[in-house]
């Protein structure tokens, strides 16, 4: 993927403007921060990338592919947003495999490594509901990199983490950049 261009992009909610007149663009090989305080757009912004919506005005293209009308969602995309939830029953492996079989692009071994990566035990059987908020948000990274994307879009990807997982995700992320991915993070910090 080389690049994300979003074109006069508008989008409006119960008549109140969300994302106005957006016009962009996110090149391979770069980490982007979008920063702004609750309430400000940001999600919506990553949700249009990822095609979860549609707009009033204006497209979003994906290598110039247009978004919603020559393709549905971006090709090999990572996604965090908020309230994404996974299995509650079944255990952070069981969660990536069952989401491996849609793309069918990641082995076990990826799962396994996206894991560790994390610093979650691909072995450890307990089900996500028992799972730590920060344990969870570990887990919602390792689903967003398992099949090694080429656009990465993450969404408050710290929230919950301590120092280490902080330190974890900046290394994530930069890994990714010198893997030509193109990588948005939006945070309020």
């Amino acid at each position: 993927m080389k690049s994300v261009r979003i074109v006069n992009y508008t989008k409006k909610i119960k008549g109140n403007i969300i994302l106005d007149n957006i016009n962009y663009t996110f090149e391979k090989g770069k980490i982007y921060g979008i920063i702004g305080r609750n309430g400000s757009g940001k999600t919506m912004l990553l949700r249009a990338i990822c095609g979860l919506i549609f707009p009033d005005n204006g497209e979003v293209y994906i290598d110039d592919k247009q978004l919603h009308k020559d393709i549905s969602f971006p090709d090999n995309c990572g996604v965090i947003i908020e309230n994404s939830e996974l299995l509650p029953n079944f255990s952070g492996f069981e969660n990536l495999k069952i989401l491996s079989k849609i793309k069918k692009t990641a082995s076990d071994n990826d799962i396994i490594f996206a894991l560790e990566t994390v610093g979650l035990e691909p072995q450890n059987k307990k089900k996500v509901k028992a799972y730590s908020l920060g344990m969870k948000q570990r887990l919602s990274i390792a689903q967003a990199i398992f099949e090694n994307p080429e656009l990465l879009l993450m969404d408050e990807p710290t929230n919950a983490l301590d120092e280490k997982g902080v330190d974890m995700i900046r290394n994530i992320l930069q890994k990714f950049r010198d893997n030509d991915a193109i990588v948005l993070i939006a945070s309020h910090n």
